[in-house]
């Protein structure tokens, strides 16, 4: 790794972990970070989850491990050529899907539903209960013990929970901020009011390059989509008829990678040179600065992020509400309702996890059942509602 910039994080600055560690001949601080996480159960577990399309749909869709990795590599790729510190933008790129339920984001929305009356279910403050709370590998303590600037970035890696003035920021506005935070152990406070470090931006804006792209690979394997569906559609559109124009002749499978392959191209390269652009003109020199910037300085250009609007918004309508989509999402919803209701009787759930919940109810049973659901893989989720009522759903 080229050697960082100023405003870049520093794994000898870091503000530590919560139980002291003694330091490592071989690897920096977000090394070990970034190793923690991928020996990880939750990690492991991310295979048997849904990305888009449900696992029995069939073996070459992305599902969230796959997902991960290509966030990963995409975030990389990006601190590389900022001069960030490479391993802890992988750390949170790695991380950010850990507190994901079975079933995508349906499992989410389900889970939220039934979590409601408890203060809902957020999948970024899950990923803080997996990684101090829930991962029992180690014999001293629980949680995987990362670092406070791997704990912000898992957190705050779309931005701050809160304004300066109290009031819930971004996608928060509307719900508020989730509940149990109080309860999830850091070595010091997170700072819900300030942006995240220039790694945790980067592995963010990396999620979204890796799923415009990679949805769209899906969706053209599914058959949900064509090439000259996508020719009029915003970011995807240009780079098609290039494609058309330079490989007429060749299989359609391969002018798909090339598309696929170009977009993510483009959009790293844009990312690069407008987040260049917009740090030099922040004036920031410290990590300490681009937490107070007051807005976020990894972006795409107004002109990509206007055409990366318009194409998902054509993925939502053509690909994420597409019925044969839909069918098996509302079955996976109600798998994941009627398993949350099941378990809050206080039957049926192994070890630890029925151990616990007999002791607590209401809300804290709450959050324990939504504990095991969440970290339920697709399979198990459905191998566990026909153990309980005696029928398997149907997903066609």
């Amino acid at each position: 790794m080229s050697e960082t910039v100023s405003y870049a994080s520093k794994f000898d600055q870091s503000l530590g972990r919560l139980y002291g560690t003694g330091p490592s001949p071989t690897r920096s601080e977000f090394q070990r970070d970034r190793d923690r996480i991928i020996h990880s159960t939750a990690f492991r577990r991310l295979q048997h989850k849904t990305q888009v399309f449900l696992s029995h749909e069939g073996r070459h869709f992305r599902n969230r491990l796959t997902h991960t990795l290509e966030v990963s590599q995409i975030a990389r790729s990006i601190a590389r050529a900022l001069r960030l510190d490479e391993d802890l933008a992988e750390a949170v790129a790695l991380s950010h899907d850990l507190g994901h339920t079975p079933f995508g984001h349906a499992g989410e929305r389900a889970l939220h539903r039934v979590m409601e009356p408890y203060g809902g279910f957020d999948h970024n403050v899950q990923a803080l209960r997996v990684v101090t709370l829930l991962e029992n590998r180690y014999a001293e303590h629980d949680g995987l013990n990362l670092t406070w600037e791997a704990l912000e970035g898992i957190l705050k890696h779309n931005g701050p929970l809160l304004h300066e003035d109290g009031t819930a920021y971004g996608r928060y506005a509307e719900e508020g901020v989730p509940a149990g935070l109080d309860l999830i152990p850091t070595p010091a406070d997170l700072r819900l009011t300030t942006h995240a470090s220039l790694e945790a931006q980067v592995a963010a804006i990396a999620d979204d390059i890796a799923y415009n792209a990679h949805d769209i690979d899906d969706a053209l394997r599914a058959g949900l989509l064509t090439l000259d569906d996508l020719v009029d559609v915003p970011m995807a559109g240009p780079i098609v008829v290039e494609v058309f124009e330079r490989y007429p002749d060749i299989a359609v499978k391969r002018q798909g990678h090339e598309v696929q392959r170009r977009m993510i191209t483009r959009a790293v390269e844009d990312v690069i040179n407008t987040s260049r652009a917009a740090i030099a003109a922040s004036g920031v020199t410290t990590v300490e600065d681009v937490r107070l910037a007051g807005k976020t300085l990894v972006t795409f250009s107004g002109t990509t992020a206007e055409a990366e609007k318009g194409l998902k918004t054509f993925l939502f309508a053509r690909v994420y509400r597409h019925e044969e989509v839909m069918v098996p999402v509302r079955e996976s919803e109600a798998v994941v309702e009627r398993l949350f209701a099941h378990y809050m009787t206080g039957a049926d759930m192994p070890g630890r996890w029925g151990e616990a919940a007999s002791k607590v109810d209401g809300a804290g049973r709450a959050r324990i059942v939504a504990d095991f659901v969440a970290g339920m893989t697709d399979p198990y989720a459905l191998d566990e509602y026909e153990r309980l009522f005696d029928a398997r759903p149907e997903f066609r």
